[in-house]
């Protein structure tokens, strides 16, 4: 399990907009001069590059060219918005084994059982339990594990996933037909078993197993997928091109 801090510098991110700006601009383009950079609120370069490899390492890196075609396409079509933002999210549960853990033992249990929100001490609690078998988490102190937990929790609320301050609730997107079809073809790249109903990552529609089967058998979705369900097996394969199939949805 790969442990590292990214949960939370973006949780901390002011400004998402610069997830935009790395995608096809590096930290060179910092205007040295002024010590900070011309698109976004944060105040130095420093802080800007803390954010970059945060950004680079969880957000915007891909495991293969298919996805990064896919979600890039989202990007430079709707910038930071609802729909890229749920594609993010997706991307960053593949990268980043600590924000994966977490939404496996806190968030999506809160969720597919309806709950309406989630606790702060929950993110925590499940955080010092794996503290007492992870090298790495238990070289972090309480403190360390408290913000880590906290900033779970924040994160969310900027994908999208959750509202309020201290008090957090639950949100329950629905994905749109366009967003449906862009999560079928995430799975496809993320997803190494042929039997799609083994996934676990499933769960990441938001909704329930018989539901989105429904959805997506669908006869108006044939000319984007095609899918062979027997009862206990599903497989799906794309019909469009990666780079396509975010216009064609349009």
């Amino acid at each position: 399990m790969n442990i590292n801090s990214d949960i939370n510098i973006l949780g901390g991110l002011p400004d998402f907009n610069l997830i935009k700006i790395f995608v096809s601009e590096s930290v060179k383009s910092l205007d040295q001069g002024s010590g900070h950079h011309s698109y976004t609120a944060i105040s130095t370069a420093k802080a800007v590059k803390r954010f970059e490899r945060a950004i680079r390492r969880t957000l915007i890196r891909f495991k293969c060219i298919e996805v990064e075609q896919l979600i890039i396409s989202i990007l430079n079509t709707e910038s930071i918005s609802g729909n890229s933002l749920l594609a993010l999210f997706w991307n960053a549960s593949v990268n980043n084994d600590l924000l994966t853990y977490l939404n496996e033992r806190v968030f999506f249990p809160a969720f597919f059982t309806g709950r309406i929100g989630i606790g702060q001490n929950e993110p925590l609690a499940c955080l010092q339990e794996l503290k007492e078998t992870n090298k790495i988490l238990k070289a972090w102190s309480d403190s360390t594990l408290d913000r880590t937990g906290s900033k779970y929790l924040t994160l969310l609320k900027k994908f999208g996933l959750m509202e309020g301050t201290k008090s957090k609730t639950i949100l329950h997107p629905y994905l749109s037909d366009q967003m449906l079809m862009v999560f079928i073809y995430w799975l496809l790249t993320v997803e190494t078993k042929s039997n799609l109903l083994e996934s676990k990552w499933l769960k990441y529609s938001f909704l329930e197993r018989p539901v989105l089967i429904e959805r997506i058998m669908q006869k108006k979705f044939t000319q984007f997928i095609d899918i062979k369900f027997s009862g206990d097996t599903l497989k799906i394969e794309p019909s469009l091109p990666y780079n396509e199939i975010y216009d064609a949805l349009t």
